[in-house]
């Protein structure tokens, strides 16, 4: 079996999971044209998200002969994400501020987790546990915030950008949280890279993130008051 990314185990998880979770949101954006239509959608992917998330969690807990609880709570970007916005979408109101913070980060690393498993070979097979379940929870994650959109549940403004040092802050205080009453050698990256031989520890990659997102920002902004103008000068 080869569990290589983009090894054979690979491109059939892609081939399986990506045309489900586009038709999927076709389906959904199709057919659930009422409010309460598509909370009822929404909320559905989030408990898929939170069942996933916590198997993944649970997986970890029970995954050495010492049963290590401490591992329940996520202690990565991923994760902690997938978690958050579950319950954001199962228990938050529309466009809450939790939204603004988790969309982009849970969008951007759902992306490079399904197509750079790095984690694919940790078990004798793709449906070893912490593999399929945390296969499984960055893919829905995707589908969480594409749904999202979908529905306009985000209003996406740079008068939320605050958000993003609200989530941060949060991160990076459970991470310390866990390294100094749990023991943990790293979290959320605040000890070691992302990458290998990198300067990208949460440090580094907070500031960026935040500088990139109010880029982002920027553009979506410029790009409403150009298509505001544009309806304006049709009308008249």
């Amino acid at each position: 079996m080869d569990l290589s990314v983009f090894g054979s185990v690979h491109l059939i998880y892609l081939f399986i999971t990506l045309p489900i979770s586009f038709a999927g949101l076709f389906l959904a954006k199709k057919y659930a044209k009422t409010e309460k239509a598509q909370n009822i959608v929404l909320k559905s992917i989030a408990i898929l998200l939170l069942i996933w998330i916590l198997i993944n969690r649970l997986s970890q807990v029970f995954r050495y002969s010492d049963i290590r609880w401490e591992q329940i709570i996520p202690d990565s970007f991923c994760g902690m994400t997938s978690l958050a916005l579950s319950l954001a979408v199962l228990f938050g109101k529309k466009d809450n501020a939790a939204y603004h913070f988790l969309w982009l980060l849970g969008l951007i690393g759902a992306l490079i987790t399904i197509f750079n498993p790095t984690f694919l070979d940790q078990g004798p097979s793709v449906f070893y546990l912490p593999t399929i379940s945390g296969l499984l929870h960055h893919s829905i994650c995707l589908v969480m915030v594409c749904a999202l959109l979908l529905f306009k549940q985000i209003h996406i403004t740079y008068k939320k950008w605050y958000c993003t040092l609200f989530g941060f802050t949060s991160y990076l205080t459970l991470g310390a949280f866990q390294m100094s009453v749990f023991g943990f050698s790293d979290a959320f990256h605040i000890a070691e890279p992302i990458l290998p031989d990198t300067p990208l520890t949460a440090w580094v990659m907070a500031p960026m993130y935040a500088a990139g997102y109010g880029l982002v920002l920027l553009i979506i902004e410029l790009a409403r008051k150009h298509k505001n103008s544009k309806k304006q000068n049709i009308i008249q």
